[in-house]
């Protein structure tokens, strides 16, 4: 399959940046090209890996291959299902949690789905389980539902049950300890003798002490994938940094410039996707129970869109939409599970987004969508969401201003479908053109992150095309050894 050209998110219409299809039999058997003439490089090596996520509203398989000369990742499969299609528990299954639409959850139900998932994204790519998939990595953006943000720990190990059942070996679900651990092609790549993980993703290390918010890991991984993301554009972004996930829940956070791990100290949560789903719902056009604003969406439509009464009806939907930095003594805010009180004590500021209280506004958000489709039509009410994503974004980033936790000189991230579809970029970008260094637009964040998880984990970094760091600057690996050999 051929390449795509490299993406650039210039202009006024900024493209989004996606890893770039390829085959794996394909990618292995190029040559970097004549050094000179009559020499010809060394085949690239690939670093292939599985992404594996249940989210609220679509649960994911995607396996990436990373040219680890370069740090370009690019897409061998992805395949996707509805979790509204997840199988109900059995009598006997224990129910740990539900989606934010209040799908329930049992760890063998997960489990079943995930196993069907991953052998399906394996056959579609050609990837061999054993002799040509080097790692899996598991994430969740389900956490909404959980009573506890320690309970997201019982999610993520029935992925790991349900990547077991697939027959996926479980030393590709952890790091190596030593170089002899890995695969021979692999092992020239890795700097596991010169360093060792030791928590931070892309030199980025989460908050100190007891966790303060349940998407703590899904905010990680799509910083990281969107820093992968970028890679194929123009943009560099590394720290300082800001990024959002616009799932069916909102994720994300910031990242200062602090040298050589950056530190987060902030973190975005609550409803994001579920807020156009709740007006899509509202318009009788999806299912009522399990439809999508994705099961919506048209090109062709949005064109015909009145965008004077689309913005209109996005400030009346924002009357409904709380956005706000979370204050003391909640423990749950746009339905996430949170710790204000350990968030505090971490220097980490929580900005949180919610429709009512706990999500108890959502009846009021589809009246609405019922309201703005009878009067406006299909177009106008597509138009609308993009206007109330938007806007989100603009919200919750003017919180996190006023509250001096983004660092001047920062890069804006942006990845999820309820934040890159549409006209939401272009939106965006006249938001942020003005208060950040550069924006790049990324898909599967998530998905990507987990590829730079596996990496970080393994120590396979790419010191010449560095992906962490401060923006500008050369690789931190020096700095991390000395670091490292000041404390060991």
């Amino acid at each position: 399959m051929s390449f795509l050209d490299k993406l650039f998110k210039r202009g006024p219409n900024p493209i989004i940046a996606k890893s770039h299809e390829g085959n794996l039999d394909s990618l292995r058997a190029q040559k970097a090209g004549p050094a000179s003439p009559g020499v010809v490089k060394e085949p690239d090596t690939f670093y292939v890996t599985a992404s594996v996520e249940l989210g609220n509203t679509t649960t994911k398989s995607i396996i990436t291959a990373t040219n680890l000369n370069t740090s370009e990742c690019y897409l061998l499969n992805k395949t996707v299902k509805m979790t509204r299609d997840i199988r109900p528990p059995k009598a006997n299954e224990e129910v740990f949690g539900k989606t934010v639409w209040g799908i329930e959850l049992s760890k063998e139900a997960v489990a079943e789905m995930i196993k069907d998932t991953v052998l399906e994204s394996l056959k579609k790519a050609n990837v061999d389980k054993d002799e040509d998939l080097d790692f899996v990595v598991r994430s969740t953006g389900v956490t909404a539902g959980f009573a506890t943000a320690e309970e997201a720990g019982k999610l993520v190990i029935a992925l790991a049950d349900g990547c077991l059942d697939a027959g996926i070996p479980p030393r590709k679900m952890s790091p190596a300890m030593s170089v002899s651990q890995l695969p021979e092609r692999l092992r020239k790549h890795t700097l596991l003798e010169n360093i060792m993980f030791d928590g931070a993703v892309v030199s980025v290390v989460p908050p100190k002490g007891k966790e303060s918010v349940a998407n703590e890991m899904e905010g990680e991984l799509v910083t990281a994938g969107i820093k992968v993301g970028a890679k194929w554009t123009e943009v560099d972004y590394r720290n300082p940094c800001v990024s959002l996930d616009f799932g069916s829940t909102l994720a994300g956070r910031i990242v200062n410039g602090d040298d050589p791990y950056a530190s987060t100290v902030g973190n975005f949560l609550g409803l994001a996707g579920v807020i156009s789903d709740s007006l899509a719902r509202g318009s009788g056009q999806v299912d009522k129970n399990g439809g999508a604003a994705i099961d919506l969406y048209s090109d062709k439509l949005i064109k015909k869109a009145d965008t004077k009464k689309a913005k209109a009806n996005a400030e009346e939907a924002h009357k409904l939409i709380d956005i706000r930095k979370v204050p003391e003594g909640f423990t749950r805010f746009g339905t996430v599970p949170i710790d204000v009180e350990a968030a505090k004590e971490a220097g980490n500021v929580l900005i949180g987004c919610d429709v009512g209280t706990n999500g108890d506004g959502i009846p009021d958000l589809m009246e609405l969508g019922k309201e703005f489709y009878e009067s406006d039509g299909l177009p106008t009410l597509l138009a609308t969401m993009d206007y109330v994503s938007a806007n989100i974004v603009y919200r919750v980033l003017d919180v996190a201003f006023a509250e001096n936790v983004i660092v001047d000189g920062s890069v804006l991230g942006v990845t999820g479908r309820a934040g890159i579809t549409g006209r939401k970029p272009e939106l965006i970008l006249e938001y942020s053109k003005d208060k950040f260094n550069d924006t790049v637009f990324v898909e599967d964040g998530l998905a990507l992150g987990s590829a730079i998880m596996a990496r970080c984990m393994n120590s396979m970094g790419t010191p010449k095309h560095p992906i962490g760091g401060h923006q500008g600057e050369k690789c931190i690996l020096g700095k991390r050894m000395k670091m490292q050999n000041s404390k060991f």
